[in-house]
């Protein structure tokens, strides 16, 4: 792929730059309407959904005008649309396993944000291992019947719908039993329990499932598929959505420097310390070779390739690198680094500094959510384990991208 801007590519930039300029909201929005409001007004742009097919909403966009448009967003920290999880999984999933009823019914609705969606997968006892999950699906005749628990759900206290995992077959192996399935949340039996985060905030929930109504139309693929339909699901996840966090971190570190160039250590800036300099140099080399790994990624999803299990590379890569940066970022700014937002529910407000700098009191995190530094460097712990820990992606890569047998995978798969 050629990754140098055309003369196309530049004039979508501008245009980009200017539409960014005029609409971006001031101050940020907050509610749940205000984030909806945005998202739409990015849509009618044609900023969601841009690689999508154009048949359902999409634009159709190539891979470099994807990443223009990232990163003209986290050049100005504009505001993220409101519907992730169904614009880069659940979105991508049918588009590869629906059928054409469910595109119809469904896709417009996730761009629009007219329907926010949740992925109902992990369970107290299923996480990484997510084959043992427990929660089962009856099928009563005219419609399934949803019994059980599922636990970490993104967005599960705003979700209408969720891409949902259930065993249908208790007798089969448990990676044969298990089917996919649109669920409404808004129905007698679901019950969703917003969790506190050490962040404190309440971005994940809890939901409980009892004899919860799926209709028979909204199977995704055939039963027993779910486990195949879930790769395709989770290698989107680990991979698909790599660019928007590059910009992010992108984001970040230019507010790292402006914080360099604010404080001061011995009489001097601390951009002028030789060390911090090598910490930023490294910091900057590293942040180009996750650009041009998401860069990789959007290109075999532009020309009709899912991402498979070489997104696991890029997952393992990314959000160990995330970890690597924070850890980095707080080791540079001291007891700055360890502020933290005041009150429990204030994770997405600023913290000024003396003498009013606010250089280094708000920064992206992996979720999107803006807070502290000490709050990114929270959330990048969790990047470790979401979407399968990086202990299963070292198994992943090893058994299906290099082909080593699985006794030889602990002693040959290093990070």
């Amino acid at each position: 792929m050629d990754l140098t801007y055309s003369a196309e590519d530049r004039r979508y930039r501008e245009v980009t730059r200017r539409w960014l300029a005029e609409h971006c909201p001031v101050p940020e929005p907050v509610t749940l309407e205000e984030r909806r409001a945005w998202h739409r007004q990015l849509y009618q742009a044609g900023f969601v959904g841009m690689g999508w097919p154009r048949e359902y909403g999409g634009q159709g966009a190539t891979p470099l005008q994807q990443a223009v448009v990232a990163d003209e967003m986290a050049r100005i920290d504009a505001p993220p649309p409101i519907n992730p999880l169904g614009i880069s999984i659940v979105g991508p999933t049918l588009i590869v396993h629906g059928t054409e009823a469910q595109k119809q019914r469904y896709l417009r609705k996730i761009l629009a944000a007219d329907e926010i969606w949740c992925q109902l997968y992990s369970e107290p006892n299923a996480g990484s291992d997510l084959a043992s999950l427990a929660t089962r699906a009856e099928d009563r005749g005219d419609h399934f019947a949803i019994t059980g628990q599922k636990i970490w759900t993104s967005e599960g206290p705003i979700a209408d719908w969720g891409l949902l995992l259930a065993r249908t077959d208790s007798k089969a192996p448990k990676h044969r039993g298990i089917s996919c399935f649109l669920i409404s949340m808004r129905q007698p039996g679901v019950e969703v329990r917003p969790l506190r985060q050490i962040t404190g905030s309440a971005r994940f929930s809890e939901v409980f499932l009892t004899d919860a109504r799926v209709e028979k139309a909204d199977l995704v693929g055939s039963l027993g598929e779910g486990w195949a339909i879930a790769q395709t699901t989770l290698s989107y996840e680990r991979g698909g959505s790599s660019l928007a966090r590059v910009t992010r971190y992108a984001a970040a570190f230019q507010q790292l420097v402006r914080a360099t160039r604010t404080l001061r250590r011995g009489g001097r800036p601390l951009l002028d310390d030789p060390v911090t300099r090598g910490k930023l140099g490294w910091i900057y080399a590293d942040l180009e070779v996750q650009r041009y790994a998401a860069l990789r990624v959007l290109s075999a999803l532009q020309k009709g390739e899912g991402p498979g299990p070489a997104s696991s590379i890029t997952k393992l890569s990314y959000s160990e690198f995330e970890k690597r940066f924070m850890e980095l970022a707080l080791d540079i700014l001291g007891p700055w680094g360890q502020l933290m937002p005041e009150g429990a529910d204030a994770a997405c407000g600023p913290v000024g500094l003396p003498g009013g700098s606010p250089t280094i009191a708000r920064v992206a995190t992996s979720s999107g959510e803006a807070g502290t530094w000490a709050i990114a460097f929270l959330w990048s712990r969790a990047g470790t384990i979401y979407a399968g820990s990086s202990e299963i992606q070292k198994n992943i890569i090893g058994e299906r991208v290099l082909g080593l047998p699985k006794e030889a995978r602990a002693d040959r798969v290093r990070a």
